[in-house]
């Protein structure tokens, strides 16, 4: 039977045997009175577009895909269209993530920012689960870091391709000792000189020589690099460390150097950035993760969850980038780090850094971790 939908507003009314073929049976629209559904603009032009509608009534013009998509209704309506379109090409059944398809309420990660409530495969709106929460961006739109939620991020680029990102809230923790541990390297008391009490180190315009440490410093705990290089026998080693893992250090009374001087030459080289990716190093180390720089990577650190010796170094397992909360993500840099990171077998995770002091008791607060993931729905 030929079916004409109507556009009421901001649906399109749709009678007949509506519902049962197309709700009931398929996951589209809702319920009104009767038989009779509403559907969403996207939801309409997909149905025109699969000839499963014979045209749509606007404004008492009977129009069919080509003119109801040309009217552009709603606010980016083409880069939602073309991921509806290929998430239903992919059987999956979706709705706009708002009432009254759904009760937003009822599903965790659904917020305003939602576009569309994506079901597992062979459910629909009314069996009560979700599998995405998802929202749609052009490749130039910008991405808030606040904004920056688990879900679902479908981009679509110039050419109309989708790129599917999952965003999700990651376990950064390890079980690498650390430099605190009882017993592991000599520690200064609370109080006295650290020129009396700490290992000779020289802090130099960029970076920490680290004199006659001790051994578990490098072997054990991966802080810096022996200045030996590549000849660096197991003999005790002469550490170059990063202005970083300098001021860790210094703050845990392991160097003789002065925590707030090492600090102050790390702002003097990289400004703001310099605090937090402190605040970062230290929240992973405390979580017994062991963070090295992702320079190569494109990164501000690479991590490891286990380092028990050098000699028997794991894979490291994230790429980590640190911004501040503020910070607005262009989709485009998202795809780039996350292409890089699957490249190299890691996981690319943004902490997100507030301008608040860090916490003297949990370096932690204050951080938001986000993993970036590429998803095939």
């Amino acid at each position: 039977m030929a079916l004409e939908g109507e556009l009421d507003s901001d649906v399109v009314r749709l009678g007949g045997d509506a519902r049962q073929r197309f709700h009931d049976a398929r996951g589209y629209g809702y319920p009104l009175s009767g038989n009779e559904i509403a559907l969403s603009p996207v939801e309409a032009a997909h149905l025109l577009y699969t000839d499963n509608i014979d045209g749509v009534r606007v404004d008492g013009e009977r129009v069919g895909f080509r003119g109801f998509t040309a009217r552009e209704p709603g606010v980016d309506f083409a880069v939602r269209y073309l991921v509806y379109a290929d998430l239903r090409a992919r059987g999956l059944y979706l709705s706009p993530a708002r009432e009254p398809w759904i009760d937003p309420d009822a599903f965790d990660g659904v917020d305003d920012d939602t576009d569309f409530a994506v079901y597992p495969r062979g459910k629909g709106p009314n069996d009560g689960e979700l599998e995405y929460a998802l929202r749609v961006l052009g490749e130039r739109t910008d991405v808030p870091a606040t904004a920056l939620e688990p879900g679902v991020l479908a981009v679509v680029d110039e050419e109309s391709e989708i790129t599917y990102l999952e965003v999700a809230t990651p376990t950064v923790t390890g079980d690498s000792v650390r430099v605190t541990d009882p017993g592991l390297v000599p520690l200064g008391t609370d109080g006295m000189d650290p020129s009396e009490t700490g290992v000779g180190a020289d802090l130099l315009e960029d970076r920490v020589v680290i004199w006659n440490p001790p051994t578990a410093l490098y072997e054990r705990t991966f802080y810096g690099q022996p200045l030996e290089g590549r000849e660096y026998d197991g003999e005790t080693p002469t550490i170059q460390c990063s202005l970083l893992e300098a001021a860790h250090l210094a703050s845990v009374g392991v160097l003789d150097l002065d925590p707030g001087a090492v600090r102050e030459r790390g702002r003097a080289v990289e400004g703001d950035r310099f605090d937090r990716r402190l605040r970062v190093y230290t929240a992973l180390r405390e979580r017994g993760v062991v963070p090295k720089t992702g320079y190569k990577f494109g990164a501000d650190f690479r991590t490891y969850a286990t380092v028990d010796t050098v000699d028997d170094l794991g894979h490291s397992e994230h790429l980590i980038r640190v911004v501040p909360s503020t910070h607005d993500f262009e989709p485009r840099d998202l795809s780039l780090d996350v292409r890089l990171a699957h490249g190299v077998r890691k996981t690319m995770v943004v902490a997100l850094v507030t301008d608040e002091p860090a916490h003297p008791d949990d370096p932690a607060e204050g951080i938001s971790w986000r993993s970036v993931e590429r998803l095939t729905p």
